[in-house]
């Protein structure tokens, strides 16, 4: 009887513990750069439909998480046409902004696309944006559990004395009935949205960043579906490296 009752515990256990290694997961980019896209989209704007298609192509490409990660930052700039942007956010605008204030970016324009913080046109004619294998930026690595999470980020190059962590969580297969504004009686269809986004600073140590982050994951929202990070300099909002994954 105690042989058995010592059996039945020990399965408890490890049935405890496997819970909790389903519960974690782990994200970790290579350490050449991985290609951060941001668009900048809005529903109330009749020419960002094919935009929003384009981005969504990357739900099938084997490159995605791994050397692309990809981001739709809806603007509310155009909510006074007529249609409010349910996914629209001031500091997307503002982020958009930045990139201009920095020279990365000649005009506020929607549909509009960033490569690794640079104004990039390719994606109108299909292209998909790739790292070269020289460009080498370090390990950004993220590990996400049920109570808190943390990353690391060992660059190659160090020089840099704080970075700021900049936290995306996503949500993909939404779609909006638009009854109103350019884009009136469509049914628009979302990938990569970003439903929630954080920023945290951290002072170098000893060649290393690393941040603690409680309770990532406890306020999302239940359309949430993935997870972006990527690094930037404090004053600079250009991505040095990213990681990304789906979390459900």
């Amino acid at each position: 009887m105690i042989k058995l009752t010592a059996f039945i515990g020990l399965i408890a256990a490890a049935a405890v513990a496997n819970h909790a290694a389903a519960a974690s997961l782990t994200l970790s980019s290579q350490e050449q750069r991985t290609v951060l896209i941001e668009l900048y989209t809005s529903e109330g704007c009749s020419s960002c439909p094919p935009a929003e298609r384009w981005l969504s192509r990357l739900l099938d490409d084997p490159r995605l998480w791994k050397q692309i990660v990809p981001l739709a930052f809806h603007v509310d700039y155009w909510n006074y046409l007529g249609w409010s942007d349910r996914f629209a956010d001031a500091r997307f605008s503002q982020r958009q902004g930045d990139y201009q204030q920095h020279d990365y970016l000649k005009t506020i324009y929607t549909p509009g696309v960033m490569k690794n913080g640079r104004e990039w046109r390719g994606w109108s004619y299909g292209d998909i944006p790739m790292s070269t294998h020289e460009d080498r930026a370090g390990i950004l690595k993220v590990t996400i559990g049920d109570e808190k999470a943390s990353a690391q980020f060992t660059p190659v190059h160090r020089g840099q004395s704080r970075l700021m962590l900049n936290v995306a969580l996503l949500g993909s297969h939404l779609s909006t009935r638009v009854t109103a504004g350019e884009n009136a009686g469509k049914i628009l269809r979302h990938d990569f949205v970003v439903l929630n986004f954080q920023q945290f600073t951290q002072a170098s140590q000893d060649g290393q960043f690393c941040w603690k982050l409680p309770g990532l994951l406890k306020n999302a929202r239940q359309d949430t579906s993935a997870i972006a990070l990527w690094v930037t300099a404090v004053d600079d909002p250009t991505p040095l490296q990213a990681t990304g994954g789906w979390i459900k």
